[in-house]
């Protein structure tokens, strides 16, 4: 396996740390906010369907995570991936390069994105102006940044902390509406059509675009690859025990929550979860289970800033962005300048953009280069190489790469026209900023 040039990063993450890093990158404010949004659109608890489809787009393409993770364990996950994949050719350079393009915009947007989401929620404790929310969501990025200036080992030991602090409030939500479950409430708000149409199908499908967002970081740990022990083992493991817990614990939520709450109130609550358990326990219990919700919140944020923080890294180290973001701390060993910038780029969208605004460009903007892309690469991977170098390879290839594809180009137009258009100018103009750039390049090597 090539390596590339040699990194610095130290292999300190071990299976439960790689674990909980993945979910909670996946759990955080993000089911609570689009939890009342896909009740509305689905007609209640029928919103289901739409939280199933979501977890199996998820499993499908983990299959094409864990092999290229477990081949090419390396710090910046897609980035690494696109760029062994396709080496050798063209497309070697091309691809690498759109994808640090667009992670450069998307990925201050999903912490933003969450940060944003954490002031909305934090309403329900104290009354914000919207002022005062923007306050809130910036100085959530500054706290993440700070929290997150420091060594892997002590980055993966508060990661589980929050970990245990995410499951546990998700398991006395889910304990409380068992205890308080109505079968005849549950029943009143599942409703189906008499006959499947495209208009539902639809539905259906802007519904599950919804749900998608809250189960993206199950591959947090592909962009950790360099830090992560036993990474042929560990990497899928992980992946795959995420999406399993998570999918547990997002239909348990679903279902306790719709067998207390009557559809009109939970379609119309801006806080679904306070809602739920102050009608269970009082408005005390609820300001506890909000703040816990903020806890989710921000540990889902930890663990994607600190993702993304490794990919301008590994691709400053291959000489495929700009060098400064290739150095690591001198004692800390981490990346700390591509963290700084992040953090400073994420602010400022916390100030300027809407949870609701960013959403779908989030997932229109990934699926062309980063789940199709590194998708294609994995097929013409094994056209060049065969499976035997593959340290874990998945059933049935290579049917769930191809179904995988099939997904994500559903999700795409899912999104929406705007979405759609925007999701392609992201990669239009990155490859007219790749052709500027190589044409500067071409000339300074000829002088």
């Amino acid at each position: 396996m090539s390596d590339g040039k040699p990194q610095q990063l130290v292999r300190d993450l071990g299976p439960v740390q790689a674990t909980a890093l993945n979910m909670i990158d996946m759990v955080g404010i993000g089911p609570f906010v689009v939890m009342p949004l896909v009740m509305n659109m689905m007609g209640g608890t029928a919103g289901l369907i739409a939280w199933v489809l979501g977890a199996l787009v998820a499993f499908v393409d983990a299959f094409t995570w864990s092999e290229l993770g477990a081949k090419y364990p390396l710090a910046g996950g897609s980035y690494s991936f696109l760029r062994e994949s396709f080496a050798g050719t063209q497309l070697g350079k091309i691809m690498p390069f759109l994808f640090i393009w667009q992670t450069m915009i998307q990925a201050p947007l999903v912490i933003a994105s969450g940060s944003i989401g954490f002031s909305q929620y934090a309403a329900y404790l104290l009354p914000l102006s919207p002022i005062e929310q923007k306050m809130v969501s910036g100085a959530v990025v500054i706290c993440l940044t700070a929290l997150l200036y420091r060594k892997i080992n002590t980055i993966g030991k508060i990661s589980v902390v929050l970990w245990v602090g995410v499951l546990l409030t998700i398991l006395w939500i889910i304990w409380g509406g068992v205890t308080h479950f109505s079968q005849a409430t549950f029943v009143g708000s599942f409703s189906l059509p008499q006959e499947l149409s495209l208009g539902f199908a639809a539905i259906t499908g802007m519904a599950t675009v919804q749900t998608i967002y809250c189960y993206l970081g199950y591959y947090n740990v592909c962009h950790l690859g360099g830090e992560i022990k036993a990474p042929e083992k560990i990497i899928p493991r992980s992946m795959f025990l995420s999406i399993i817990g998570i999918t547990v614990l997002y239909l348990g939520m679903n279902i306790v929550i719709g067998g207390v709450l009557p559809l009109q109130q939970a379609q119309g609550s801006k806080f679904i979860v306070s809602t739920f358990i102050e009608t269970i326990y009082g408005h005390q219990a609820a300001v506890v289970a909000t703040g816990l919700i903020l806890w989710i919140a921000f540990a889902s944020l930890f663990a994607v800033m600190l993702g993304y923080s490794r990919v301008p890294y590994a691709a400053a180290l291959q000489g495929d962005f700009f060098k400064v973001f290739g150095a690591v701390h001198p004692t800390k060993k981490f990346p700390h300048r591509a963290l700084l910038f992040l953090g400073v780029v994420a602010f400022v969208f916390s100030l300027l953009f809407k949870l609701r605004e960013v959403i779908l460009a989030i997932i229109a903007m990934r699926i062309i280069i980063q789940f199709i892309g590194q998708s294609v690469g994995l097929i013409y991977l094994h056209k060049k190489r065969t499976s035997e170098g593959f340290p874990f390879t998945m059933p049935l290839y290579p049917f769930p790469v191809i179904l995988s594809i099939c997904l994500w180009v559903l999700v795409f137009f899912s999104t929406g026209v705007n979405f759609m258009l925007s999701g392609i100018a992201a990669v239009v103009s990155g490859l007219i900023v790749y052709a500027i750039r190589e044409k500067v390049l071409k000339r300074k090597r000829a002088l």
